[in-house]
């Protein structure tokens, strides 16, 4: 499907084209291009304005010290490779969203506002993106036990109609997702590094083919892994949720440590972990940041209630755990009863 004008626009800006890129210009950040685009929108203007050779007439006015012209001049002429970049993407199967398509996640622009990504690279069923679901984040390096209580999370999750989103990765991440794929339901996969090769492995292939399995990224398809990336494309998974599990994590370091208290300061999704209180585990600490233990049980009701925490009167497990109970806990007095427990 060609890119609209408005697309290339935007990736010419923001972009990263890895070994294809000609110069040596540094793409916009999430937030100089959210500048930049709120000063055209200002003046009536769109980015497409700027693919036309008196582009420079359209941006008289514009001051930004990390945003010289210069820079953009640098960005713009970077079309040829662009181009030679989307041909081998398009070949395998990526497709590219940018924060003026109609079908860009809304929860990334409602929960980040300017630090949304311009751009995402993905691969499978794009629609996924907007269906919200459960995050399920934990450590490369579980123990057993814990890959298999994600995979059978994933797999209940999927029973229930929901959608896991995970970050792909080895470990927790993929134990979630193919656990919920396996059980015949949906998941999203936010990548750090890879889409390229992702997009056609084995693992994944059969259920991009049947659009139970949305891949996306907001890096270059083929950038390698970075700590940097890994720990920045966190947020994306807790916004792209309606509520969040972190089966295991390590206090005070690591991703899911630091993708969960970041979480957790932004009010972004409610947290929820899994019950460990042994002394390597960093779950308890969460805990005592605002995060709340996940119900030993998750019916149907249970698992709708892990989202409306925030909305609604506060549930403890055993609640959660029942349905009947559940329901009571919508009464003013289990309402008032559940906030004097938790404080």
């Amino acid at each position: 499907m060609p890119l609209t004008p408005q697309a290339q626009a935007i990736l010419l800006l923001t972009a990263s084209l890895g070994k294809a890129d000609p110069g040596n210009a540094r793409p916009l950040s999430n937030s100089e291009w959210a500048r930049f685009a709120n000063w055209l929108k200002d003046r009536d203007l769109v980015p497409a304005c700027l693919l036309r050779n008196e582009w420079r007439d359209f941006v008289v006015g514009w001051t930004d010290p990390a945003v010289p012209l210069v820079r953009l001049e640098a960005l713009l002429s970077r079309g040829a490779a662009l181009g030679l970049a989307l041909e081998k993407w398009q070949r395998a199967g990526l497709w590219v969203l940018t924060r003026a398509d109609a079908d860009y996640p809304e929860r990334l622009k409602k929960r980040l506002r300017t630090k949304a990504p311009a751009v995402l690279f993905g691969c499978g069923n794009r629609g996924l993106l907007n269906a919200g679901g459960i995050a399920v984040v934990g450590s490369r390096n579980a123990d057993d036990d814990d890959l298999r209580f994600a995979e059978a999370l994933g797999r209940q999750v999927a029973e229930q109609g929901k959608t896991i989103v995970s970050g792909g990765a080895r470990g927790i991440d993929q134990s979630a997702m193919l656990g919920a794929l396996e059980g015949e339901g949906t998941a999203v996969g936010v990548l750090a590094d890879s889409l390229l090769r992702s997009a056609t492995s084995a693992k994944y292939r059969k259920y991009l083919v049947s659009k139970n399995l949305a891949l996306v990224t907001p890096f270059n398809p083929e950038a390698r892994f970075q700590v940097g990336s890994a720990m920045s494309r966190n947020k994306y998974i807790y916004c792209l949720a309606d509520a969040g599990i972190a089966v295991c994590s390590t206090p005070e370091r690591g991703g899911t440590w630091n993708g969960a208290v970041e979480n957790l300061r932004a009010a972004w999704v409610p947290l929820w972990v899994r019950r460990n209180d042994s002394p390597g585990s960093g779950n308890p600490k969460l805990v005592e940041r605002g995060a709340r233990w996940l119900p030993h049980r998750l019916g149907m009701d249970s698992l709708v209630a892990l989202s409306a925490w925030s909305v609604g009167p506060t549930v403890d497990d055993e609640r959660l755990a029942s349905p009947m109970a559940a329901a009571k806990s919508t009464s003013p007095d289990a309402g008032a009863r559940s906030s004097r427990r938790f404080g």
